[in-house]
């Protein structure tokens, strides 16, 4: 039985659409959007309707952005030489905010997953390529996520770049900072015992 009006039933079916929104959550939002002044609502309206119109893909590195190229891959004090891969935008602003890497990105938009029907051709490898083929790039950093599909893609991502003069690196695994080791499944304390460092005596 519909409890709903059409027009309120839509609204929390669009919204249960979103990646972990549920149909609780989405109707306790849609109860708010209602309640809430018409202007905010617009506002929210129209400011998704901007962000699609607005919003495009970096044609460098591949990343969200509203101006072309994006302001990562205009800036000159960054290392053009060091590029670090990823899977996501979102992967992309999370090394950001560690305010560690110097060098560019190159956003991949997905991991391989044959079982999902994701093959190679449907990722930004050939774009990657072609950035290398330029000769500017020393190292390309794999910063893929932990999982059977993001080592398969970095697998695959360093077998591709197996013949070019470049340095190909993977992002350390292991203890987080904070981690208790006693409580750490076995996958992560194993990357951390293979990928250990020698501590300096200095």
């Amino acid at each position: 039985m519909n409890y709903y009006p059409r027009p309120l039933r839509r609204l929390i079916d669009e919204l249960s659409r979103l990646p972990g929104i549920g149909e609780k959550t989405a109707a306790r939002i849609a109860f708010f959007i209602l309640s809430c002044p018409r202007e905010q609502a617009l506002e929210l309206a129209g400011a998704m309707a901007k962000v699609k119109d607005e919003i495009t893909l970096c044609s460098t590195c591949f990343t969200f952005t509203d101006e072309d190229p994006c302001k990562i891959c205009r800036d000159e004090s960054r290392d053009e030489g060091v590029i670090c891969v990823v899977e996501s935008p979102g992967d992309l602003v999370a090394l950001e905010k560690s305010r560690v890497f110097k060098g560019k990105y190159h956003v991949l938009h997905g991991v391989l997953s044959p079982l999902s029907g994701i093959g190679p051709e449907l990722l930004k490898i050939k774009e990657l390529t072609a950035r290398i083929d330029k000769g500017n790039v020393k190292e390309v950093i794999l910063a893929t996520n932990p999982t059977v599909e993001g080592g398969t893609t970095a697998l695959y991502l360093s077998k591709v770049m197996k013949p070019y003069a470049v340095k190909v690196t993977r992002l350390a695994q292991g203890v987080p900072m904070g981690g208790d080791i006693e409580y750490l499944d076995e996958v992560t304390l194993g990357k951390a015992l293979e990928g250990r460092t020698e501590i300096s005596r200095d």
